[in-house]
């Protein structure tokens, strides 16, 4: 065999950094003088497995897969003249040093661990193993709900998990990127995939159930599996309907790891881990045994020392105007009564040393893509997180970004900025925190407020209090912090002045303060409880123009400890699969006929709204702050309503139907009037956004304003019809 000892990488923190001509070499080693598709295998991104996968197949004259995860890919190609195998790890790492899986002791013999490039003995059916099963993941979407895409985490970590089992042919479908149910159906005639994993959030659900019907009545449909927020939501809906379903609990790492697994005989199906189904299911032709509903263990979050995605589809993002997410922590540090937490989990981070090879692929792909604001969305829940180290790690992290020259959006409670129970001096350790953030490339941070008032905040179990939030909203302006808040106006069990309270809070000028760069941060801690102060550095600007959404209503999501109480209440009405929620009468029912009403403002205007605050994320410097200014003018109009709908509430008797009728017809009439005022004003602020933008980037923006403009169905909620008849 030729000298294999190949040059380490330069840094071992871009594994991915010669790939191609370790690619190259083992296949001469393999193949001998045989001709190599070069120009095919150099067109062929790194990170797209499949496409190397099918230039090999197409070419080669013996068998041969690239299978593994993205910094770790492993070749394995059977050898021309020789009656064994070639396996090479395109990181240049010595194969020794992998975490092998427990299913390749026996299947695979190295010949040299110690290299990354060895001769190896494969049992008869270890080569079935690694190219089966065959799996195609989907993520569903509504384009007419949102018009511009995000990189698809939910399957792209999924993919990462069966890659690492080095089992199978994975390949990812999402319809953001122009892929429609006939395209995944024809996929699945020219792939026949021997697993279907589905990706359904809130929304979506009339897309799941038009792919599983369609799946299920294939002559032998393949092993079904669903995740995402929504599935859990409706897990006994869908196994009723579907009992040959497996759903995905939790974490659909260690499931997808485990499915893959059960289909190749090494576990029974009570073994797979975070899974809900009806029964055992027997793979292939043949009947299918159904029992009872079951459920598995799900892992918890801080078991999951991987949670990066592979990056199939980050390049046709891109290419579709579309944005990257990303997470570096999972789970939530509260439990907040409006928030179903049983799929999610308690809060856990990720070790931030694992982003520095994740960021240099990402970087490669951006570097392909000029125009792209170079930033990330951390997707996480909550960002710094808790337990000792928590700010170092947080700090950690942006240092890592920043090196990457990125600049990044997260999330975070409140009680990471004000916390009543912590003394002076923790609340200047974290002022000098959020600082430094912010040097480390913080673009920006949401907050989930909620409330302004303590009593609503207390029925939501947010553990913060009105003067909290006031506290840290002030903090964060004075800090410099940018910032936006989501706030939910109406809840079903409020009360009138709870109402009127809320709408005190959002009109409030005494929240938003300068950022004040020349002060220190014991200046500012001290200064936000200062009165005076808070005069003397005030923007005079409202609240709610920092309110990312206006006019939110509580949604009683399945499963919630508000939704019980809604229920409890005698509140509630029908399930809403779509949505895995379920209606609600309000106990005051004028603030439900005013609910109604801001909640067909949001949807009438909710796809402009979010085609805005989506090209927000994918651009910089003027462009970028002439489209947040464009979103302050349908901020102001739904004040403007919410306004206008509270004195209208103050003139209508409680208990009168007759008198709720007459307030629905003035609600109306107001929004008429204001929608009317707010189209000439759209128009004007549009034609001169659009002027700033690039051309691709205008020409979303102009679309989306035609639609809205010319919308016939005013006022028709987006999740009115409900095609799954509960």
């Amino acid at each position: 065999m030729p000298d294999t000892s190949a040059p380490p990488l330069p840094d071992s923190r871009m594994p991915n950094a010669g790939q191609m001509q370790r690619l190259l070499t083992a296949l001469r080693v393999a193949l001998g003088q045989a001709p190599l598709p070069l120009p095919e295998l150099e067109a062929v991104p790194t990170h797209d497995l499949i496409g190397l996968n099918g230039v090999l197949a197409r070419h080669l004259p013996t068998r041969a897969v690239v299978t593994g995860t993205l910094e770790r890919r492993l070749l394995v190609v059977e050898n021309a003249l020789r009656p064994n195998w070639t396996l090479a790890d395109l990181s240049g790492r010595v194969h020794a040093s992998r975490s092998w899986p427990a299913w390749t002791a026996g299947h695979i013999e190295l010949v040299s661990p110690s290299s990354w490039l060895s001769n190896a003995e494969l049992t008869a059916s270890a080569f079935g193993r690694l190219v089966r099963p065959r799996v195609l993941l989907v993520a569903l979407y509504h384009p007419e709900y949102f018009p511009l895409p995000r990189f698809p985490l939910a399957i792209s970590d999924i993919a990462r998990a069966a890659r690492a089992t080095l089992m199978g042919h994975v390949e990812l479908m999402d319809m953001q990127l122009g892929t429609s149910l006939v395209d995944i159906l024809n996929r699945v005639d020219e792939l026949q995939p021997d697993i279907v994993g589905v990706s359904a959030t809130f929304g979506q659900h009339d897309l799941m159930l038009a792919l599983l019907e369609a799946l299920n009545g294939w002559p032998t449909p393949p092993l079904m599996l669903a995740g995402g927020s929504l599935t859990v939501r409706n897990e006994r809906l869908l196994l009723e309907r579907y009992p040959e379903l497996l759903i995905a609990r939790g974490a659909g790492e260690p499931t997808i790891q485990d499915v893959l697994a059960y289909w190749h005989g090494d576990l029974r199906l009570e073994q797979v881990r975070g899974i809900g189904y009806q029964g055992s299911i027997q793979r292939g032709p043949g009947t299918v045994a159904i029992g009872r509903a079951r459920r598995t263990p799900t892992v918890a979050n801080r078991q999951q020392t991987d949670i990066w995605p592979e990056l199939d589809l980050l390049e046709r993002t891109f290419a579709h105007g579309g944005v990257a997410q990303l997470e570096t922590s999972r789970g939530c540090t509260s439990s907040c009564s409006f928030c179903p937490r049983g799929h999610k989990g308690h809060w856990a981070g990720a070790a931030p040393e694992g982003l520095e090879w994740l960021l240099s692929e990402i970087s490669a792909v951006f570097d392909r893509h000029p125009h792209v604001s170079r930033t990330l969305y951390l997707v996480d829940e909550e960002f710094i997180g808790r337990g000792a180290g928590a700010g170092d790690r947080a700090l950690s992290i942006a240092r890592t970004l920043r090196r990457h020259n990125f600049a990044w959006e997260t999330s975070c409670r409140v009680d990471q900025v004000v916390w009543p129970g912590k003394d002076r001096a923790w609340h200047l350790e974290r002022a000098r925190l959020w600082r430094s953030l912010v040097d480390g490339g913080l673009r920006r941070c949401l907050f989930g407020v909620e409330s302004g008032v303590t009593s609503v905040l207390e029925r939501f179990h947010k553990e913060t209090t009105g003067e909290q939030n006031a506290l840290t909203i002030r903090t964060l302006s004075a800090l410099g912090v940018p910032t936006r808040f989501t706030y939910i106006t109406f809840d079903h069990l409020m009360s009138a002045q709870e109402l009127h309270a809320t709408h005190a809070f959002q009109a409030r000028t005494d929240l938003v303060l300068e950022p004040l760069p020349h002060l220190s941060v014991e200046q500012i801690v001290d200064g936000v409880r200062d009165e005076d102060f808070v005069a003397a550095h005030s923007r005079g600007v409202p609240f709610f123009t920092e309110i990312s959404y206006m006019l939110v209503s509580m949604e009683c999501l399945v499963g919630a400890a508000y939704t019980r109480k809604v229920i409890d209440a005698g509140l509630a009405g029908q399930v809403r699969p779509s949505m895995g929620r379920i209606d609600a009468e309000f106990a005051d029912r004028r603030i439900g006929v005013l609910s109604r009403w801001a909640q067909r403002w949001v949807d009438r205007n909710f796809a402009l709204d979010y085609t805005l605050k989506s090209l927000e994320k994918v651009l910089d410097n003027e462009s970028r702050h002439a489209v947040r200014a464009a979103r302050q003018v349908l901020k102001q109009a739904a004040f403007d309503l919410f306004t206008t709908m509270l004195a209208l509430l103050d003139d209508t008797p409680l208990h009168d139907s007759g008198e709720l009728e007459r307030l629905n017809g003035r609600c109306r009439a107001h929004a008429d009037v204001l929608l009317g005022k707010l189209r000439s004003r759209v128009s004007q602020t549009v034609t001169q956004v659009a002027g700033t933008l690039p051309p691709q980037r205008a020409e979303v923006l102009l679309r989306e304003h035609g639609r809205w403009a010319d919308d016939e169905g005013r006022w028709q909620l987006i999740n009115a019809s409900d095609p799954c008849g509960t």
